[in-house]
């Protein structure tokens, strides 16, 4: 039987749904496409309008279910995906001592793993991830524990944590206000690390930076793991607020952004004047702010506790920050000439609805491929045929039959409990392919 699974990304900018259809061998076709503008109700990655939120996103689940492809099938449950200004990562190491010649089983990694879930963190925040960087065994380091033979075990974690609040109104506005089922949290700037970077990058030393409209999401990888992760709280939109300076709306603004934008200085400073608009003036502006956002990712190489040399797998973009001319341009001068790429989907990854560009939807595909290949959920499901009276009654012989309260509680229990399938995190998308002992999926 087809599957299909649902995936949704709530940002500062749009809210954008998709829908893929789950072949053989991890091919995800992706089918349906759809979104709508989120300018003021989320800020940061945090809804703050609960109720225009959940409009926004029915009016893009709606639009889902017209489509062809899908109808008459409805949209019964959904992946989220986590991507807010809180989000970040804090390495702790939890160690196992162990009788003489213990081989590491999966409990001894399940252990370990609920170790690092329970270190004391700030009471504003939640765990909603644990990601191994490496494992040691007496004193073989490994990425590999499983079937090794030791008197000790430690391991290096990178706990995700965020402000509860990130979930918390994403469930008020998806499962109470619209109900639907909720499959799972995945924690996005991970998910987009499994899918677009290679193996290689990772081993080399590798950076990936998803600049957004209000946060920018740095994530470095090394040795084939997770290193550093953070989120910072700037992005595309700061660009276009500083234009509004330049006495225009944000809509304009951003139109101006986009077309005569650059982050990069002209030798020769534009004298041009558009509508009142000295472009000299705009370009001033776009450069400015987009250095300081460079400076910023730069940064996190230093707090990373390595240097520019040790990322030979480069820097990979993605987002619609990186879109603006010449912002890769500016990141590769700064780190002296490193290469900087711009992130694509997968071939395995396939895209029929043309009516979503690939590079638009990396991170909502990131967190669909992360439910359709870890998970067997089914989201959509056929709509239920009304009873039809038998042949011969009267349908005014029988009185209707009166819901109980229990009856009630029933019918309504499918749409407003939250049914959590996935225990776990996504650790596993940043093991090896031999370490089958991380879980997935929160």
């Amino acid at each position: 039987m087809e599957r299909y699974v649902a995936a949704i990304e709530i940002s500062s900018s749009k809210i954008i749904g998709v829908v893929g259809r789950v072949q053989g061998a991890g091919q995800v076709d992706i089918i349906a496409v759809e979104q709508e503008k989120n300018v003021e109700s989320v800020r940061y990655g945090i809804i703050q309008n609960l109720e225009e939120t959940a409009t926004r996103l029915a009016r893009v689940l709606e639009k889902l279910e017209r489509k062809p492809v899908i109808a008459p099938k409805k949209i019964q449950s959904v992946f989220i995906g986590l991507n807010a200004r809180s989000l970040r990562s804090i390495p702790t190491t939890v160690r196992l001592q162990l009788p003489d010649e213990t081989e590491i089983t999966d409990e001894i990694i399940r252990r370990l793993r609920q170790d690092a879930q329970n270190v004391a963190i700030d009471s504003s925040l939640e765990i909603v991830d644990v990601v191994p960087r490496k494992y040691k065994i007496g004193k073989l380091e490994t990425s590999s524990p499983k079937g090794n033979i030791g008197n000790s075990i430690a391991a290096e974690y990178d706990i995700i944590v965020c402000r509860p609040e990130v979930k918390r109104n994403i469930l008020r506005v998806v499962r109470n206000k619209l109900g639907l089922e909720v499959e799972g949290f995945v924690v996005t700037p991970l998910s987009t690390g499994h899918l677009i970077l290679s193996a290689e990058e990772k081993r080399l030393g590798c950076m990936l930076v998803d600049i957004g409209a209000e946060t920018t999401a740095v994530s470095i990888y090394r040795h084939g793991a997770l290193n550093y992760f953070v989120t910072l709280p700037m992005g595309g939109r700061n660009i276009t607020r500083d234009l509004t300076t330049l006495s225009m709306l944000e809509e304009r603004a951003e139109e101006i952004k986009i077309t005569l934008g650059n982050a990069i200085q002209p030798e020769t400073p534009s004298t041009l004047n558009l509508k009142g608009v000295k472009l000299a003036e705009v370009g001033n502006v776009v450069v400015a702010r987009s250095e300081e956002i460079v400076a910023n990712i730069i940064e996190q190489i230093s707090y990373a506790g390595i240097k520019d040399k040790e990322l030979p797998g480069g820097i990979i973009c993605i987002g619609g920050g990186a879109k603006l001319n010449g912002m890769t341009e500016l990141l590769s001068r700064q780190l002296g000439g490193i290469q900087v790429k711009v992130g694509r989907l997968p071939s395995y990854v396939h895209l029929e609805d043309v009516k979503g560009p690939s590079s638009e939807i990396v991170e909502v595909a990131s967190v669909l491929y992360a439910g359709a290949t870890l998970t067997d959920a089914q989201c959509l499901e056929n709509p239920s045929q009304e009873e039809l009276p038998v042949i011969g009654t009267d349908p005014g012989d029988d009185e209707p039959e009166e819901k109980t309260p229990d009856n009630k509680e029933r019918a309504s229990s499918g749409s407003l409990k939250f049914v959590s399938k996935i225990k776990s995190g996504l650790s596993r998308l940043f093991a090896t392919p031999d370490d089958e002992d991380n879980d997935m999926l929160d």
